[in-house]
């Protein structure tokens, strides 16, 4: 992908980023998401390219912009696919919580997955574990292999996991290892990155979440040579009936299928773009100064394997 166009998209996650961040604490997530879906939405019509949104808001009669299967953009070429989220974490930022950001994955036609909207069992390392793991595994002994891939004991090892009741259980399978787990209310967008950056803190992400954010993720980590693996896990059986006909629309006949960083984002032509909207493990949020905004981005390329992080101040009129 041309590398003035992954730039391009830095402006998108920016504005919408700022857009978001002026709701944070208010206690309306609605008008947060909302907010940030106008700006996004807006400015990938100022942009000379021809995406499609694989991953957005929601079906076309649910959502009414940013839906999955919207065209955006005000050209011909090139050709891409989006997973968007103008908003990851909506609770974060209605709440004045941590770890919010806007994303966008974007590819060639085809690269990336366009998963079922449900949930999806998560297993994510860096580059140095990534040969090591398997959802087939317990947990203490992909804790136990992660930890020698890292040249750890289990003790030193860092677990993230989404704060929610299904994962009783799992946390207190980590603990009992002997590792380290850290709760995060939402974002586990930004927390599976952050396992394959080296001063994160953060060396396993573990638990279930959202389908959609696994594939934002995936188009990262794959470029890091990280790994995740995902599955998806119905939730009822209504639920598992609807992933079936979806995942036979994209060729897959089993359910069970353990889905790597490479199923859900194929290729090299691959960018991600994100702008923090409240301090996480992977950015630092929008901060309004008396003259000026401060934006915390960051641009990832999988043809050049390149990390960019910006620092942008956007003076005020």
């Amino acid at each position: 992908m041309d590398r003035n166009l992954a730039l391009e998209f830095v402006r998108v996650t920016e504005a919408a980023a700022i857009a978001a961040a002026v709701w944070v604490g208010r206690g309306d997530k609605h008008a947060a998401d909302g907010a940030a879906v106008d700006e996004m939405r807006a400015r990938f019509n100022q942009i000379d390219f021809a995406g499609r949104v694989v991953i957005g808001e929601g079906e076309k009669d649910q959502a009414p912009k940013l839906y999955t299967g919207e065209k955006v953009g005000k050209g011909k070429r090139p050709v891409l696919d989006l997973a968007i989220d103008p908003l990851e974490a909506t609770d974060s930022v209605a709440w004045g919580r941590t770890n919010a950001i806007s994303v966008i994955a974007a590819g060639a036609r085809g690269s990336l997955l366009s998963a079922p909207d449900t949930y999806m069992d998560k297993l994510a390392v860096g580059p140095q574990a990534a040969k090591v793991i398997s959802l087939n595994y317990s947990i203490s002994e992909n804790l136990r292999k992660i930890a020698k891939a890292l040249n750890k004991k289990i003790g030193e090892l860092t677990t993230v996991v989404l704060d929610r009741e299904r994962h009783e259980d799992l946390i207190k399978q980590i603990r009992k290892t002997g590792a380290r787990v850290r709760l995060i209310t939402d974002g586990d967008v930004a927390a599976a990155i952050a396992t394959c950056l080296p001063d994160s803190g953060i060396d396993v992400l573990l638990g279930s979440g959202g389908s959609t954010e696994a594939v934002l993720a995936a188009v990262p980590i794959k470029i890091f040579g990280g790994e995740i693996l995902c599955r998806f896990k119905p939730r009822s059986e209504a639920d598992c009936d609807s992933i079936k006909k979806s995942l036979k629309k994209i060729g897959v006949a089993n359910i069970n299928k353990v889905f790597t960083a490479a199923d859900l984002a194929k290729g090299d032509k691959l960018t991600f773009t994100a702008t923090g909207v409240i301090d996480g493990p992977l950015l630092n949020g929008v901060t309004f100064g008396s003259a000026s905004i401060q934006t915390h981005s960051i641009v990832i390329r999988g043809m050049s394997k390149t990390v960019r992080y910006i620092n942008t101040f956007h003076h005020q009129k």
